[in-house]
């Protein structure tokens, strides 16, 4: 705050910034994100995932249905088929010993992405996310529902891919969403829609006097950046 040469305060003639006004934006992490911008996100996120999720369930009831179990059908020669497996484990049959444990961290990540989806501000980890989501919601449900019993149960698998492994729908989407993320990632864009090295936002600059032009006089005759006479300059001349 300045002063006068006697000490006295005097009050801030100086700009302050504004407050954001309530409803003005989410802010997260200094970035602002316009709700109508982050709810069509969260729309398209959301939307993704019950795609995901629908499809998935719905070839797992088809494969269980329609396959035999372990007798695999040829569709491109030996390169893909359709093959029945119950999976207890995780995915190429790692850690089939430790069912609940992989129930407990599909659960973990799923948190984590409905967590990080609040900060959501970008296309790209929409569709990302959403896939993603899917996925572990997918093979999630089959640990919860299916045989032999909750957070035990086996996943569905029916696409065989050549001697490799057999996977199913969700898989796809994990697979697919971790190259996005990979790809994001390397162009240096975040979540909430910022990029690594994009120059910052600049607050717009105050408005000038009706009449004041930057390269002319003001309107009371004033030079270019001469500025208002400081209330300490009146007071000096008051005194002498």
């Amino acid at each position: 705050m300045p002063t006068t040469d006697d000490d006295h305060a005097l009050p801030d003639d100086g700009p302050r910034p504004a407050a954001p006004a309530e409803g003005d934006g989410d802010v997260t992490g200094g970035v602002v994100v316009e709700p109508e911008r982050r709810r069509r996100l969260l729309r398209a996120l959301v939307a993704i995932t019950l795609s995901v999720l629908a499809l998935d369930q719905l070839t797992k009831v088809w494969a269980v249905a329609t396959l035999e179990p372990r007798v695999r059908t040829e569709l491109l020669g030996d390169l893909f088929g359709l093959q029945l497996v119950r999976n207890p484990g995780a995915a190429l049959s790692i850690a089939t010993g430790l069912t609940w444990v992989l129930t407990l961290v599909a659960v973990v990540v799923v948190v984590v992405i409905v967590r990080v989806s609040r900060r959501i501000g970008s296309w790209g980890w929409a569709v990302a996310l959403g896939l993603l989501l899917g996925g572990a919601v997918g093979n999630l449900v089959d640990r919860m529902v299916r045989e032999p019993g909750p957070f035990r149960g086996h996943v569905i698998d029916f696409l065989a891919y050549g001697d490799l492994f057999v996977g199913n729908v969700a898989d796809i989407a994990i697979v697919v969403a971790a190259g996005l993320v990979v790809w994001l990632t390397a162009r240096g864009i975040h979540v909430d829609g910022t990029r690594d090295g994009a120059p910052e936002e600049h607050a717009p600059e105050e408005r000038a006097p009706d009449g004041y032009a930057p390269d002319g006089p003001a309107p009371d005759g004033r030079s270019p950046g001469q500025g208002t006479p400081s209330v300490a300059a009146d007071a000096r001349d008051g005194d002498a």
